[in-house]
């Protein structure tokens, strides 16, 4: 209902712009006339049928005034169109009258001249009237009757031109009404397409507010969950270096093992909102692909022989031009889900050189994927087989960071496969076009040396603090833990602290970006700092990186807490402490 009262607005906008054109267009040609059968009829004739022309020509005029300006209803546009038909009637009545009374008394020429006339007040009319076809009818039909009557009773009978006119006015009518059809549709489509545009917004507008709150959700249950499970993880390795019994080892190594299971699940959705953040930037450089097959195959292969898989790695010389930790993450993420995806049989990862381009390759003989589902896969929280939502199946998240980061690095992703015999997962890198100058060593554990370093902590959670104080003291060092920028700043001025380490939230809405530069205020800007964040809200994690400050994301291992404490330490070149 709506579109169609749009339509008939626009209709009435577009007849009344060609008022004045048609006005003007009766106006000259009864001019012409009156010009051409001046002497061959009466003046006064003459005279007065042009009158009538300037009078029907104000009244087109004052129907334009009338319907200036304001928005058209369904009423006025109506009313409008009346008025215009009966102002065609009218004119047409007057050319009738003209073709009566002066056709017969003309010469030649000016019978031809008339002619004329209506070939021009036929197409004026059609073009005029082209999105309401009743006034077209109401202008032309009429006299044109009249013309073919006039012709066909006069004693020298014209028959070129009596079959001119009875062809030409049926092909007008049927050529107006289908250009009327015409425009009329195009009307109509560009309503509707306004319509779906309008409708597109809104369901866009509501995706967007969707994605929002759910990224927001995300970012606080993240948030709120990360503080304790990052608490915990200190408390147990305070507890691991302590004296236990085999049956407390026991417990303390299934307490690890769950507290490792939850920590995976976190940085998932971590890995997963830094995309989202844009805060993953690609460093490209060249670099062998074999010893990060080799790294992966050593962490993931003993899940595969759990679950009575084989897990082979086929040998390669290959060397690529990416980003070896993101690509480790992608890898890591296919292995992963072909692990989880597979009962029997195993999975098989390899290389394959085309040209400039390294396929880097991953199959299992899992469950497979149906065609249908191939680009589905690829959305987050998209899961195939686990509508129990078992959570050793994951979060639904390792293949749209998959996803995300072969985008982020510009490379191609593909999937072939075939339900119930398996799949595989190919990533296109480009082929290393330099020497690999700089192998970096695969991460090894490192050798725990006693700290003598006075550390300031600052967390607004108490568990933390606790945990912090445990961990740190057990490392040999000095340590204070306040919760507020106040408190620290209360604390260094009262015995400097040799590193700072501080959760990136606080209180009262302040972050540790804003604790490490006060407190670098006062002590000097080489004051060594270490940001730990559990937020995953992706301007927050924007914010945490454009400070510059080294970044942990909660649960940080202990090992990994001790192993940034160092590099920082380095960075800073404070000297490391002796090993004990």
């Amino acid at each position: 209902m709506r579109i169609n009262h749009a339509i008939l607005a626009e209709r009435a906008r577009h007849t009344r712009r060609n008022i004045p054109a048609t006005a003007l267009t009766n106006l000259t040609g009864a001019c012409t006339t009156t010009a051409v059968f001046w002497g061959a009829v009466e003046p006064v004739y003459l005279v007065l049928w042009l009158g009538g022309f300037v009078a029907l020509t104000l009244y087109w005029f004052r129907v334009n005034w009338l319907f200036r300006g304001s928005a058209f209803t369904p009423e006025r546009s109506h009313s409008m169109f009346r008025q215009l038909c009966g102002i065609a009637v009218l004119a047409s009545v007057a050319w009738s009258v003209g073709m009566f009374f002066f056709f017969p008394k003309g010469e030649l020429v000016q019978q031809f001249a008339f002619l004329c006339a209506v070939v021009l007040l036929g197409v004026t009319s059609a073009i005029s009237f082209t999105f309401y076809y009743p006034a077209f009818l109401c202008a032309f039909v009429l006299f044109a009757l009249s013309a073919v009557y006039i012709i066909a009773t006069q004693k020298v009978i014209f028959y070129s031109a009596l079959l001119s006119v009875m062809m030409f006015t049926p092909m007008l009518v049927i050529f107006a009404r289908h250009l009327s059809l015409l425009l009329i549709r195009s009307l109509q489509l560009r309503f509707e397409n306004d319509e779906l545009v309008i409708e597109l917004k809104q369901q866009k507008n509501v995706a967007e507010l969707a994605t929002l709150a759910k990224s927001r959700f995300l970012a606080a249950a993240s948030h709120d969950l990360r503080q304790p499970i990052h608490a915990q993880g200190l408390f147990l390795e305070v507890l691991a270096r302590s004296e236990l019994s085999v049956f407390q080892h026991a417990v303390l190594a299934n307490a690890r093992s769950a507290a490792t299971a939850s920590a995976e699940m976190l940085d998932t959705l971590l890995d997963f909102s830094r995309i989202e953040a844009g805060v993953v930037d690609a460093q490209i450089r060249p670099f062998h692909l074999q010893p990060l097959l080799n790294k992966i195959e050593h962490e993931l292969a003993p899940q595969a022989n759990a679950k009575g898989l084989y897990y082979r790695t086929r040998e390669t010389y290959a060397a690529v031009q990416s980003d070896p930790a993101l690509v480790e993450l992608v890898l890591r993420n296919l292995v992963t889900n072909a692990i989880r995806y597979t009962e029997r049989g195993g999975l098989l990862v390899a290389c394959r050189t085309q040209g400039s381009t390294v396929q880097l390759e991953v199959w299992d003989t899992g469950i497979g994927i149906d065609a249908t589902q191939h680009r589905d896969i690829f959305r987050e929280f998209h899961q195939l087989g686990n509508t129990e939502r078992d959570r050793t199946k994951g979060l639904g998240l390792g293949l749209s960071i998959v996803d995300g980061l072969a985008r982020t690095l510009g490379h191609a992703l593909a999937v072939s496969s075939t339900p119930g015999r398996g799949s595989v997962f190919r990533l296109d890198l480009p082929k290393a076009q330099m020497a690999v100058i700089h192998e970096e060593l695969e991460a090894v554990p490192v050798s725990m040396r006693k700290l003598n370093l006075r550390v300031l902590v600052v967390d607004d959670d108490e568990a933390v603090r606790a945990g912090m104080l445990h961990l740190l003291v057990s490392w040999g060092c000095q340590c204070e833990a306040v919760e507020s920028i106040d408190e620290a700043l209360q604390s260094a001025r009262a015995q400097r602290p040799d590193m700072v380490i501080s959760d990136y939230r606080l209180r009262e809405h302040r972050t540790g970006a804003e604790a490490i530069a006060a407190l670098r205020a006062e002590l000097g800007p080489n004051l060594p700092a270490i940001l730990i964040t559990g937020d995953t809200a992706p301007e927050r994690l924007r914010d945490a990186r454009a400070s510059g400050i080294p970044l942990l994301h909660k649960p940080v291992a202990p090992t990994q807490l001790y192993r940034r404490l160092v590099d920082v330490l380095r960075e800073h070149r404070a000297p490391l402490p002796a090993e004990v």
